[in-house]
């Protein structure tokens, strides 16, 4: 599952690499009825490669929202791995086999790691660096999660266990949808791992990071950890009674 902004220089090549790499594997473009003709493209694309399918939505609604919607399309398939990732190849389709692999051999989630040994970033400025590292930094440390990259958009999902944390009942929108995923797994008991991977930052078309997406992350993770550190102390306190 992709989704798509103004994505017309990558689409066509991304679709056929990721074709490439996987050549079983059903793709589902998510289109946020980009101006530069994405969906289009990635329309003619599906009919010479086949079993393509092209979502077509009618504005720019946000990451958050459409991730909610492509996961709800693909788990109403007949799919057992569900994968995301990116289309302007700062996600290597080369690396679709490792993941796929991770949850055949028994993961629950797997989650494209900048972070961890073996992984990295290219092409990126050393102030976004720096504010990746601390925001995953600080979103691990506050939600006592083992993840060391929570805003990778490059994972594999055993559909099972997507299916039960119910992704659409989400609300975060931007990066923080990523991180909330991962927390509901890990609350919830399923196995998360991480595979390294090298993020490449993208070569054509223009990034969609903001600043207020990253303080919308950093708000809903604080507001999260207090929630989750009430919730534990009530527990504490009603089973002293």
């Amino acid at each position: 599952m992709v989704p798509t902004y103004q994505e017309a220089d990558n689409i066509v090549r991304f679709l056929e690499e990721v074709r490439n790499a996987l050549p079983e594997a059903h793709i589902l473009v998510v289109d946020d009825n980009s101006p530069d003709g994405t969906g289009k493209l990635a329309d003619e694309t599906a009919a010479e490669l086949g079993n393509i399918e092209v979502l077509h939505r009618t504005a720019k609604q946000g990451l958050g929202s459409a991730y909610r919607h492509g996961f709800s399309e693909a788990l109403k398939g007949d799919f057992e791995i569900i994968v995301s990732m990116d289309c302007d190849f700062s996600h290597d389709p080369k690396a679709l086999p490792a993941m796929v692999a991770r949850i055949e051999n028994g993961a629950d989630a797997v989650v494209g790691s900048r972070y961890i040994a073996g992984g990295g970033t290219v092409n990126w400025p050393v102030h976004r660096r720096l504010l990746s590292r601390w925001g995953n930094r600080y979103t691990s440390g506050v939600l006592r999660l083992h993840i060391h990259d929570c805003t990778s958009g490059f994972r594999a999902y055993r559909a099972s266990a997507l299916g039960a944390i119910d992704p659409t009942s989400t609300q975060a929108e931007g990066y923080a949808f990523l991180t909330e995923l991962v927390r509901r797994l890990i609350r919830d008991g399923y196995s998360v791992v991480e595979e390294p991977i090298t993020f490449i930052d993208r070569e054509f078309g223009t990034s969609k990071m903001s600043g207020r997406i990253v303080a919308e992350s950093m708000l809903l993770v604080t507001g999260w950890a207090a929630s989750d550190a009430s919730a534990k102390l009530r527990r504490r306190i009603s089973s002293l009674r």
